[in-house]
């Protein structure tokens, strides 16, 4: 699978999360535990395979205005996985304060997804060509496994 289509899958499974996560209730505790948890490991796994695998050849092969992309991009993930996120992490599922984090990580997570899938990926697509997508692909495929494999110690429910 090449790396674009690999992303996109990633996608849509986030989105999925996160719109189970926005219609759950206060009431739904456990359900509302489970699906962040999920959010966690799907993003920390996408996370990784974007800034080790694709942004270091998307910048590489680009000129200044991937530079500025490539780094925006960065500064996205950063802002959900060391603000947003950890935040979430600490409210109490059964309040409505959870709710409104939840809504803002949705905004910000399909803020970046849609940037990525209407700029950055075709850009990469234009600028790295099917070859090389496929050959980071096949990175990223083998990358998942091990860190799924890794991390199912450690996340519930993975």
């Amino acid at each position: 699978m090449n790396a674009i289509e690999l992303l996109k899958e990633d996608h849509k499974r986030v989105k999925s999360i996160l719109e189970a996560l926005s219609e759950s209730t206060e009431r739904g505790i456990k359900k509302r535990t489970d699906l962040l948890s999920k959010l966690e490991m799907e993003v920390a796994i996408h996370t990784q395979l974007e800034e080790q695998i694709l942004y270091p050849a998307f910048k590489a092969a680009g000129s200044r205005e991937e530079d500025v992309m490539y780094f925006e991009a960065k500064e996205e993930h950063r802002t959900v996985d060391s603000l947003v996120l950890p935040d979430l992490q600490q409210t109490d599922p059964g309040t409505p304060e959870f709710a409104g984090r939840v809504k803002v990580v949705k905004e910000l997570l399909e803020h970046h997804i849609e940037e990525e899938e209407k700029e950055m990926f075709p850009k990469a697509k234009k600028i790295l060509g099917k070859a090389k997508l496929d050959e980071i692909g096949m990175q990223m495929e083998a990358m998942k496994a091990e860190l799924k494999k890794s991390m199912s110690g450690i996340a519930v429910g993975a």
